[in-house]
C-alpha cells in the first residue's frame, strides 16, 4: 500500500526509517515486519518515486532479468511465473508488477513521493536520533537504513572531445528503446551486460560500433542468474570462513540472454578497443582511425546514490561509506546507519533481486538487536 504525501509539514517518530522503496528497501522492510515491527509505526519506508517498482520502472523497455522468475524473487514471496516463457526471461514490466504486488502483499506502508534530501544527527548524543529530511516531512529515527541504490547516479567517464561531438550522447539510464535510432551510426561504450543488451537491440535497426576498455568476457550459454547467484552464495561462505573467492567475476561478465545470443549469431558482438577521443563527427583511436557516429550510448555503470548522507561526512573512496558489523552493512563512523543493496561492498550480489535478501536479513537482525539493547 502506498500512502500519499501530506501537504502540511509532517514529523514522524519511528524506530527505523528505511530510505528507498526499491528491491533493497522492500526486502529490508519485509524482515523488519517479520521480526515484529509494525509498518508505518515502528518503521517507515520513504521512496522518491511516485509509484512502486524502484529503478525497474525507469530502465529500458527491453531489459530482462538474467534468470527465471523463480530465481528473481525477494524474500517471502516468489515472483509469479511469466506466462510467455518461450520468449526468454520475464520482461521489465513483469518485475515492476511483482514489486508493486509485493508491497501490497506485506502492507509495507511505503510513503511516496518523498525524496530524502538529507540525514542529520539530532544532537551530539551518539545514542540519540537521526533526522531524515524530505520536502514536507521529517522522520526522527533511532536507526536509518539507506537503500537508495545507484540508478540516480549514472557514471559518465571523461574523454577528450566530448563537448565537441555534434551528435547525441546519452547514458544507458536515458536509453529506453531503439526507436528513433533507425539508420543511424551508433557507438555503444561499455563491456558489461547493459552494453551487450542495448547493443543487441540497437543493432537490429542501426549500424553499430561496440567499444570496450578490455575484451568482453561471455558466460557460457547455459549459465544464467541461477549460477551467478549460487556463485555469489559460495563467495559469502568462503569469505565468512576466511577463504578467498573470486565470486561472479571469476565466471565472466556478460550473460547470454536471448537477445544477446541473437546478436552474436548475427555477428553484431564485435568489440573494438576503447577510442582515444571524440571528434565533432564521431570517435577516433590513438592510431588515427576514425569512425563516424550520430549517437554515442555510454553504458558505463553507476555509483552509489548517497548524496543524502553528505551532511554526515562519511564518504570514503569511490563515494562509498566504510561499513562493518555482523551484517557487513553498518557504517563504521555512524553506527546508527546501515546501507543495503549497493553492490558487493555491502554484501555479495546485494544489488540483485535474488541476492539482496541475505543482506537485508542480516541487517534487519542486527537492527532488531540494536533496538532491544
Amino acid at each position: 500500500m502506498t500512502l500519499p504525501p501530506i501537504a502540511s509539514p509532517v514529523h514522524l517518530d519511528t524506530q527505523v526509517t528505511v530510505i528507498g522503496g526499491g528491491q533493497a528497501g522492500l526486502a529490508t522492510a519485509f524482515y523488519l515486519r517479520r521480526a515484529g515491527l509494525t509498518a508505518g509505526e515502528d518503521f517507515v519506508v520513504l521512496d522518491a518515486g511516485d509509484a512502486p517498482g524502484g529503478s525497474w520502472r525507469h530502465m529500458w523497455d527491453g531489459l530482462r532479468p538474467f534468470s527465471p522468475s523463480t530465481y528473481s524473487s525477494l524474500p517471502g514471496w516468489m515472483m509469479p511465473a511469466w506466462d510467455d516463457s518461450r520468449l526468454g526471461f520475464p520482461p521489465r514490466t513483469h518485475v515492476v508488477d511483482y514489486l508493486t504486488r509485493y508491497e501490497e502483499r506485506y502492507d509495507l506502508h511505503v510513503r511516496r513521493p518523498h525524496r530524502v534530501t538529507g540525514v542529520a544527527r539530532a544532537d551530539d548524543d551518539p545514542e540519540g536520533r537521526l533526522l531524515v529530511e524530505t520536502v514536507g516531512l521529517t522522520a526522527s529515527a533511532r536507526i536509518v537504513v539507506s537503500a537508495t541504490g545507484t540508478w540516480d547516479r549514472p557514471f559518465w567517464p571523461t574523454y577528450p572531445g566530448m563537448r565537441d561531438f555534434a551528435g547525441r550522447q546519452l547514458h544507458a539510464s536515458q536509453y529506453r528503446s531503439p526507436d528513433g535510432l533507425g539508420g543511424q551510426r551508433v557507438v555503444v561504450v561499455g563491456g558489461g551486460n547493459s552494453a551487450a543488451q542495448i547493443l543487441a537491440e540497437v543493432s537490429t535497426v542501426a549500424e553499430t560500433t561496440w567499444v570496450t576498455t578490455r575484451p568482453p568476457r561471455y558466460l557460457p550459454d547455459d549459465v544464467d542468474g541461477r549460477a551467478l547467484f549460487a556463485t555469489a552464495r559460495a563467495r559469502i561462505r568462503a569469505l565468512s570462513e576466511g577463504r578467498d573467492h573470486a565470486g561472479v567475476a571469476g565466471l565472466g561478465d556478460i550473460v547470454m540472454v536471448a537477445g544477446v545470443r541473437d546478436a552474436r549469431d548475427r555477428g553484431a558482438l564485435k568489440a573494438q578497443p576503447m577510442f582515444a577521443r571524440l571528434t565533432p563527427t564521431g570517435v577516433a583511436w590513438a592510431d588515427g582511425t576514425e569512425q563516424a557516429a550520430d549517437t554515442v550510448i555510454w553504458c558505463t555503470g553507476f555509483r552509489p546514490a548517497l548524496s543524502h548522507l553528505t551532511g554526515l561526512h562519511l564518504h570514503g573512496g569511490g563515494g562509498r561509506v566504510a561499513v562493518d558489523g555482523p551484517s557487513g552493512t553498518r557504517a563504521i563512523r555512524e553506527p546508527r546507519l546501515y546501507l543495503v543493496g549497493y553492490g558487493d561492498w555491502v554484501g555479495p550480489a546485494s544489488a540483485t533481486l535474488a541476492g539482496v535478501g541475505q543482506s537485508a536479513r542480516d541487517t534487519a537482525r542486527e537492527v532488531i538487536g540494536r533496538l532491544g539493547s
